[in-house]
């Protein structure tokens, strides 16, 4: 399999509201992972960093030109390869052991980082035999109701558990936004990692259920209106019942 240079390896794509989003096109669309960059007056906020096999502050000068906070929806390896890489890095209380100490297993980089979830190699050296996510204790535990203020614009923590124990969504509620993580997106939701709830799950999708979202920004997969979000919750909801 070909590799691609560094340069070559993130994708930018403007989506509104002051929001970029960042991915890795030469990994495959169901494990690859959406960065969400949200531009603020007096600092700007990072959702998710990617798998960290080409750094992100060096080949995307947007994440380093200002103040910014690297938050975690969820600590799975695809989720915050690049976190270690920034100053200020957020996440929900019940994951921080595993931001901290982000082994194979506990960041499901077993079983899923093997060569087949890329449609190019990363650079050399990377191998997928020894990859493994670099520790990045948070600096500051979030729980649910905190919020992020970015000077003109604040983002509240929603917690989220049912994919992973401190999974987070963060909502404006004063544009409507809706930053989801992967507890819901448009595509094949996962709920039987060794570290799911399926309680925790359908109690998450009936609170996300009540905001009046505009627009949703997932962890995986691209962009959707609110519209759609209530639609796949439904019918999500519906087919626990059968």
């Amino acid at each position: 399999m070909k590799r691609v240079p560094p340069q070559d390896w993130y994708r930018l794509r403007r989506v509104g509201d002051d929001i970029t989003w960042i991915d890795e096109p030469h990994i495959h669309e169901f494990y690859r992972c959406n960065i969400w960059h949200v531009r603020g007056r007096d600092r700007d906020m990072l959702v998710d960093s990617g798998m960290g096999v080409v750094s992100l502050r060096e080949w995307v000068p947007l994440v380093s030109g200002r103040p910014l906070g690297a938050v975690a929806s969820h600590t799975h390896f695809d989720h915050i390869g690049c976190h270690h890489e920034f100053d200020c890095r957020l996440c929900h209380r019940a994951e921080a052991e595993i931001l901290a100490n982000p082994t194979r297993a506990a960041t499901l980089a077993d079983p899923y980082v093997t060569d087949e979830i890329f449609t190019a190699l990363p650079p050399e050296p990377y191998l997928s035999t020894s990859y493994a996510v670099t520790s990045a204790p948070a600096t500051r535990l979030l729980e649910d109701g905190d919020r992020i203020d970015l000077g003109d614009r604040s983002f509240e923590i929603i917690h989220t558990p049912g994919h992973s124990p401190g999974g987070i969504a963060l909502w404006e509620a004063a544009t409507g936004v809706l930053i989801s993580g992967d507890i819901v997106y448009d595509g094949p939701l996962i709920e039987d990692t060794y570290h799911s709830d399926a309680a925790a799950y359908i109690a998450s999708m009936q609170r996300l259920l009540k905001l009046p979202v505009r627009v949703v920004h997932g962890g995986h997969f691209p962009s959707f209106s609110g519209e759609r979000l209530r639609g796949i919750i439904i019918d999500w909801l519906a087919s626990k019942d059968r």
